[in-house]
């Protein structure tokens, strides 16, 4: 059999690290924002007469933060996610000279403690990277998941020989997480959050930065 060479093109990369130093540090920053978040939502579903009383909770919702980065509490945050996210580009092979990274998002996220908690299958508009900082996670709780972002391969999908491991026939990927991880990703690449059970909290910081010209 003749030599074959194999080049993988139009792959879409995505990196992760570990940052559990910070977590702690984190937690305590995030905890006011998430009890008000989360007061604010419980006041809203007692307000609505359409729930049975028994359903006046907070099962199936996300508590959502405002944002984080006018918060100078968070500087130092906001100073990794925005280098780690730069040198994501250059060496993704984008050229960012005359180009400056805006942090447009910075929130933090807790899924609702009587479970339910999930995040349906979408992208960022006019984002150029994405990125998760995982506080308080485990085996129990939900789990972020990447969907093939080629819609051409989509369309001609052939059933795949191993739905374990990752390779160019992947379509769908689980990513395992512990706390202090961080996955950083382009914008473009549709992601989604499967249903948490409520079994443990499950807490992250998400963000999205686009490049402009200055």
């Amino acid at each position: 059999m003749k030599e074959i060479n194999e080049t993988l093109a139009f792959s879409t990369p995505i990196w992760s690290t570990k940052y559990p130093e910070h977590v702690e540090q984190i937690n305590k920053l995030c905890d006011p924002y998430i009890k008000n978040k989360r007061q604010e939502n419980l006041k809203e579903n007692k307000k609505n007469k359409k729930l049975p009383k028994k359903f006046k909770t907070d099962f199936g919702l996300v508590h959502h933060s405002p944002t984080l980065s006018q918060d100078s509490q968070f500087k130092f945050f906001v100073d990794i996610v925005t280098e780690l996210s730069s040198k994501f580009m250059n060496d993704s092979g984008f050229d960012l000279m005359g180009q400056k990274g805006l942090l447009t998002e910075l929130w933090i996220q807790e899924f609702s403690k009587l479970g339910g908690g999930h995040h349906s299958l979408h992208a960022h508009w006019n984002t150029h990277v994405s990125g998760f900082y995982f506080l308080k996670c485990s085996k129990l709780t939900s789990f972020p998941r990447f969907q093939d972002p080629r819609p051409g391969a989509l369309m001609t999908k052939i059933v795949e020989k191993d739905f374990v491991t990752i390779t160019p026939s992947s379509s769908d990927i689980n990513w395992s997480i512990k706390p202090g991880d961080m996955i950083i990703f382009p914008g473009y690449l549709p992601h989604q959050f499967a249903v948490d059970y409520g079994a443990e909290p499950f807490r992250f910081i998400h963000w999205n930065i686009q490049y402009v010209k200055f």
